[in-house]
């Protein structure tokens, strides 16, 4: 099974509603995430994506980056914040990406190791099928060690 179709089974499972806003993963890799979420069914009353939809496929970026680039046995991610700035209006499908280099997923990976859990920040963009920037997004996630682990 691919990450790509791991995260979508767990999104099924573990936001369900994220999973029936039709947020699936393009590219699930170590330190690089893609989602899409589609205009159909996620509309407002202006014709464009609703604000809330944007912000979950988003949101969910951080759980789907962990995935690939952490010991989940271990380790679960946890959302602190995240802030998000509505550019233009969507008026299509939406791909949300990020991503972290690889040198800070190892500094992330040794202070989880260290104190049991480590903060990081993801910046992500969200944009049409022109390309067009709709909104950007700074959310604070932290990873923290499962109790009995060791970490």
């Amino acid at each position: 099974m691919t990450y790509e179709e791991t995260f979508d089974a767990a999104l099924e499972h573990l936001v369900p509603q994220a999973h029936r806003m039709g947020v699936r993963a393009v590219e699930v890799a170590p330190g690089r995430v893609v989602c899409r979420v589609p205009l159909e069914g996620n509309g407002n009353h202006l014709g464009t994506i609703y604000a809330g939809v944007l912000f979950t496929v988003a949101e969910v970026l951080g759980g789907a980056l962990c995935m690939p680039s952490f010991d989940l046995a271990r380790f679960y991610p946890v959302v602190k914040s995240l802030r998000i700035d509505f550019r233009k209006p969507a008026r299509s499908d939406v791909l949300a990406e990020t991503s972290l280099p690889e040198d800070r997923i190892a500094e992330i990976a040794k202070t989880a190791e260290e104190h049991g859990k480590a903060e990081f920040t993801l910046h992500a963009t969200l944009t049409d099928a022109d390309g067009i920037v709709v909104a950007a997004t700074e959310g604070v996630y932290q990873l923290r060690a499962h109790k009995g682990t060791g970490a």
